[in-house]
């Protein structure tokens, strides 16, 4: 039976049983605090700060199947974060004897902030991977349909034809986009030391000879960049993973508003392979995975608001917007993660449907294509004549119902001009086909 404090995502199913959970539950976040405290012992061991078997009882003491969450949870009230409790039962593990050396120097912001950036680390590792998945998937769609017309929207309404291709071709782009942004926060997510006011003033005290070498070697340890500075209040480091992770969603979310578009009942250009039921109506497929992606994409900024908010730290250690950080953190790469995740599978498995583009193109009568019109007419009848004609001529399709092209066959002025070509949709699609080759050239 599920306990009923147990983080199971009941009410999160963009991204709940994905990669990004497994590496952001609370687990995991002791699993990363218990190696960011590990680390420090070692790293003050190849300084010959601590004894070496001092570093090696407490990393086999920072066994995360040894502590109780709950309980740290709980504890963790008195002082405001979990650090404090956690550093009680590590010490204890740990024995009499190596006990003291135990977040030596440290304070319980250098744990945290670490702890965080490796957990970051982690969870973008699989998003990454599900970005590159969405991403081959793209370029597949865009180079298959590189010359399937549609119509292009505007303002909700047929404007020019365009082709699938192109569009998809424009989500890959944003996918990569995401994917450089994501990459390049992940290479540089930092380790965090600077003991009680970001000083190094107690592994001074503790007998280093240079306590500035102590960070580099801490970061080693964790596997994360060495910081130029202690950055407890200079916040960088999470503005920019926060950055990285609302435009993830952000680009996703253009992807997802596009497939629930044109996967309405009155369109039907495509479909999700991969379509969820209804409670109540057994006809319907819903295109679930796009509906998880937008409502991540919607949560996303206001996220990472909290987290740019958080950058006005006042002190050497603020008091709560450090402390804001943790939550909306968490909740940006799980939602990230999880619509990573089912972007890749939504882009895998999605259905188009050319046959249904090329109805719709025809469903203004040839109206799609009067800028195209307007161009071929403009050098015979003059600019200003072209488009009174063109005008009086639209209305008068859209009024009765007729072709455009049949009602411009019918102008004396134009009789002896072949407007064939400039009136079908599908020879209107201008440089769509060269814009995605291009788009495509892009690794």
């Amino acid at each position: 039976m599920t306990s009923a404090d147990s983080d199971t995502g009941l009410l999160a199913p963009g991204w709940t049983a994905s990669p990004a959970a497994a590496e952001t539950g609370d687990a995991a976040f002791l699993r990363a605090l218990l190696d960011a405290e590990a680390a420090l012992t070692r790293a003050q061991a190849g300084l010959s700060l601590v004894p070496a078997e001092a570093a090696q009882a407490v990393t086999e003491a920072a066994d995360p199947g040894r502590f109780d969450i709950a309980s740290l949870a709980e504890r963790a009230r008195g002082g405001g974060n979990p650090v404090i409790p956690l550093v009680a039962d590590l010490t204890r593990a740990a024995g009499e004897d190596h006990g003291p050396y135990v977040h030596r120097g440290a304070t319980s912001q250098d744990i945290v902030d670490s702890a965080l950036m490796l957990v970051a680390h982690r969870a973008l590792g699989p998003a990454l991977t599900d970005l590159d998945r969405c991403q081959r998937a793209l370029a597949g769609l865009a180079a298959e349909h590189r010359d399937t017309p549609m119509p292009g929207r505007t303002l909700t309404q047929h404007a020019v034809p365009t082709t699938f291709g192109l569009k998809a071709a424009g989500w890959r782009s944003l996918v990569l986009d995401a994917r450089d942004r994501v990459t390049a926060v992940r290479n540089s997510l930092p380790a965090q030391l600077g003991g009680a006011a970001g000083t190094l003033a107690a592994f001074t005290a503790y007998g280093a000879d240079d306590a500035t070498a102590l960070p580099a070697a801490y970061a080693a340890e964790l596997g994360l960049r060495a910081p130029l500075l202690p950055w407890h209040t200079l916040r960088t480091p999470v503005a920019d993973l926060a950055g990285a992770l609302a435009f993830t969603a952000g680009a996703l979310g253009k992807l997802a508003a596009d497939v629930l578009t044109l996967s309405r009942t009155e369109i039907a250009e495509v479909a999700d392979g991969g379509a969820g039921g209804s409670s109540a109506m057994p006809h319907k497929a819903n295109p679930v995975r796009a509906t998880l992606i937008a409502a991540a994409a919607r949560r996303a900024p206001l996220l990472a608001a909290t987290l740019y908010g958080s950058l006005a730290a006042e002190d050497e250690r603020p008091a709560g917007a450090w402390h804001a950080e943790w939550e909306p953190l968490r909740d940006l790469l799980r939602l990230v993660g999880g619509a990573a995740r089912d972007a890749a599978e939504l882009t895998g498995t999605l259905r188009v449907f050319p046959d249904r583009m090329r109805e719709h193109l025809g469903l203004t009568h040839g109206l799609i294509v009067s800028e195209r019109l307007s161009a071929e007419l403009t050098p015979v009848l003059g600019r200003a004549r072209a488009k009174e004609l063109l005008t009086r001529l639209s209305r008068r399709a859209h009024e009765e119902g007729r072709e455009l092209g049949e009602l411009l066959a019918a102008e004396d002025e134009l009789k002896d001009l072949d407007l064939s070509a400039a009136g079908d949709p599908a020879r209107c699609t201008g440089s769509a086909g060269v814009l995605t080759d291009r788009a495509l050239e892009r690794p």
